[in-house]
């Protein structure tokens, strides 16, 4: 399956994205995670335009999409929105990490834009909020507030990023990054810090603004969602099914042997679902 770059101008700037399969076929939104970019997810990718027009884009932050703030979710998630009235139609959205946050979002403001959703790794942002009363998440948050410092950037690139490497081995533990991608991955942050760090700077200053963001975001999402998750995930911790009240239509599932970048490790495993859940 063959793959293009392509830019679509929204209010931020030219966003740059990946874009692969018939142009007749219904279209499908990927948004990519932390710390990521779409390259990395292209078997995954590819996968997915069998059965759909895909479009991938590099998130405000990140190179070469604009390296502009603010970076809090309503923004990106005002910026998804853009995106999708370039793409044209009523899409589905796939979101990983934080793609996924900005999925939610995305479902609970502007629900006649999609027609149905897959978040992969992360629950709802109440949810996870709520997981933080428990030890066992806050040990796993640990770089949230690493990233507050002010000298995170360096931090985050020193030792030809030592760091992220040891987030993506820490995360995903049964998988390992090839050398060529993970190069990739390491140029597009060169060129991309600290924006990518602005997003947890964001989310979590202030505190109220925080909780403010989550209390808004507990009206029921109404697009039929699918909830994927590995059950080796290093770097969120599963959701039970206690979070139901916030979806209309939901389905939940933890996947055996597979961490935090689920659908890199098994993306025909990870795809089939998917593409499954959207047909």
């Amino acid at each position: 399956m063959t793959f293009a770059r392509k830019t679509f101008r929204i209010p931020v700037g030219e966003i740059h994205a990946l874009v692969g399969g018939d142009t007749a076929s219904p279209p499908l939104v990927f948004l990519h995670g932390f710390p990521d970019h779409p390259p990395t997810a292209m078997p995954f990718l590819e996968h997915l335009a069998q059965t759909h027009r895909v479009v991938a884009p590099w998130l405000r932050g990140y190179a070469p999409s604009p390296r502009v703030g603010p970076y809090d979710v309503e923004t990106l998630a005002a910026d998804a929105a853009a995106l999708i009235d370039q793409v044209g139609g009523k899409v589905d959205l796939v979101g990983h990490d934080w793609g996924a946050l900005i999925t939610y979002a995305v479902c609970a403001t502007s629900p006649a834009r999609v027609r149905r959703a897959v978040t992969l790794a992360v629950p709802h942002p109440a949810t996870f909020l709520r997981s933080l009363a428990y030890s066992r998440q806050w040990k796993k948050s640990w770089y949230m507030a690493l990233f507050q410092l002010p000298g995170a950037g360096y931090l985050a690139r020193a030792n030809d990023f030592a760091l992220i490497d040891r987030l993506w081995r820490d995360w995903s533990p049964g998988y390992t990054l090839p050398d060529a991608q993970r190069a990739e991955l390491h140029a597009c942050l060169a060129a991309s810090m600290p924006a990518p760090l602005e997003f947890y700077r964001a989310i979590l200053r202030p505190v109220t603004t925080l909780v403010d963001r989550v209390r808004k975001s507990q009206g029921k999402i109404t697009t039929p969602l699918l909830q994927l998750h590995g059950n080796d995930d290093g770097c969120i911790v599963p959701p039970t099914d206690d979070d139901a009240r916030w979806f209309s239509e939901r389905i939940v599932e933890v996947l055996p042997n597979l961490g935090h970048f689920l659908h890199v490790e098994a993306p025909i495993t990870v795809g089939a679902r998917v593409a499954s859940w959207l047909a």
